[in-house]
């Protein structure tokens, strides 16, 4: 078991930063801190900060919510922040404490210990 923090970031389908997507985007800047697993979800409906509705629509899909989750060490949450922030991305974000750990027979074998 480890101690690390779930990060969820919150955004639409549509929305950009530079030429990719938001979601492609953070999943890349997971990818070059050494952050390798993430979880994508595509959620019905959402309501924003600003208190806008946002949903996916039989016609268009574009104003869809998406969440990208990631179950990290201390170290890979604050690296994985640092480099949204300096990338200057523009997403809302969740931090919550969690233990995490990888349960059945190739647990110890296929994944090495993150500290």
């Amino acid at each position: 078991m480890m101690k690390g923090y779930q990060l969820t970031f919150y955004t639409e389908q549509n929305k950009r930063h530079g030429h990719q997507t938001v979601v492609e985007c953070l999943l890349s800047i997971a990818k070059v801190v050494g952050i390798h697993g993430a979880t994508v979800v595509a959620a019905a409906e959402g309501v924003g900060h600003a208190g806008a509705r946002h949903a996916a629509r039989f016609f268009e899909l574009a104003d869809q919510p998406f969440q990208v989750i990631f179950a990290v060490t201390e170290g890979e949450a604050e690296a994985l922040l640092e480099a949204v922030r300096a990338g200057n991305v523009p997403v809302f974000y969740t931090r919550c404490p969690i233990e995490f750990g990888l349960l059945g027979e190739h647990a110890d074998t296929k994944h090495p210990v993150r500290r």
